[in-house]
């Protein structure tokens, strides 16, 4: 099975946003849209990405959050018409929220992503319309996808997540009930020190630590950072790799930053399956995203 993990797309799109919608903390999201995140991540290698994504052989795509910038109504729009430019379809797609996804209170309260991203958020037997309750899952030859939400509004300046004891609970039940799939954690925030951690950790992630040291999963894959990263975490049986990725949409001078995307083959089944990594970065001269080397 081949699995494209993209994320951080922070897809711009401020048509039609009342002034009052930024009495908040979107304000100061503003502020920072015109001093530099709006030319980070223009909307052409959105476009360039979605392109790539389609002529590649893939079974899924996997998508870890920050799918907008400030969960404005247009912004989610616009990134579901590029999921939705995807080949492989709802049920091939999936996706959770980041921290720029519940930006303000009123899109957690209100849950806008859960409702404009939805066929793309549901576990498998969900009722149609039903609103996803976190972590979803979703069996694919083979393969057990379950989805988290570390999304939490949080005052300025902090990009911090959370999981929270409900949500630890089922999800050590799933990945329990789970061992005769490959186990694929997907979550936005990364579950160990980072960059500026005090400002953007994920604070419960002790305790997603001891879940996975007592049921364990194959794998784990978290965005937030816009940069490669590669860890274990302690399962029962071994270690667990812990993957995040550069974001799909950065357009970075460095290269080690720019624009990019990783693609995993998962051959076999369960634990004993064999995991490789490749990874395809955009290219400023020819436009388009190239095999590259993962970091």
């Amino acid at each position: 099975m081949r699995i494209a993990h993209i994320s951080d797309l922070h897809a711009l799109d401020l048509s039609g946003a009342s002034p009052l919608r930024f009495l908040s903390k979107r304000f100061f999201g503003w502020l920072n849209l015109l001093r530099k995140r709006r030319a980070a991540h223009p909307s052409f290698l959105l476009d360039a990405l979605c392109d790539d994504l389609r002529q590649q052989p893939l079974d899924h795509v996997m998508v870890t959050g920050d799918l907008t910038n400030l969960s404005l109504p247009s912004e989610f729009q616009r990134a579901r018409q590029a999921l939705d430019s995807l080949p492989q379809g709802p049920q091939g797609v999936t996706a959770i929220p980041g921290n720029h996804d519940v930006y303000v209170w009123e899109a957690y309260f209100g849950h806008t992503f859960e409702k404009m991203l939805l066929p793309y958020a549901q576990s498998d037997g969900a009722t149609e319309g039903e609103l996803p309750t976190w972590p979803i899952v979703r069996k694919r030859d083979g393969v057990a996808i379950v989805g988290c939400s570390t999304a939490l509004p949080s005052p300025v300046p902090l990009a911090d997540g959370w999981l929270g004891g409900k949500q630890l609970q089922r999800l050590e039940q799933m990945l329990d009930g789970l061992r005769d799939h490959f186990r694929v954690l997907l979550i936005h925030h990364p579950p160990l020190p980072q960059h500026l951690d005090v400002l953007r950790a994920l604070r419960d992630r002790g305790r997603l630590h001891d879940v996975l040291r007592r049921v364990g999963c194959e794998l784990v894959l978290h965005g937030h950072e816009h940069r490669d990263l590669r860890a274990t975490l302690d399962g029962p049986n071994g270690s667990i790799p812990v993957i995040g990725v550069g974001s799909g949409t950065y357009n970075h001078p460095l290269p080690e930053r720019r624009a990019r995307y990783n693609v995993y083959t998962i051959d076999g089944q369960g634990a004993s399956a064999k995991l490789t990594v490749e990874q395809r970065v955009h290219d400023p001269q020819s436009g388009r995203f190239v095999p590259s080397s993962p970091v």
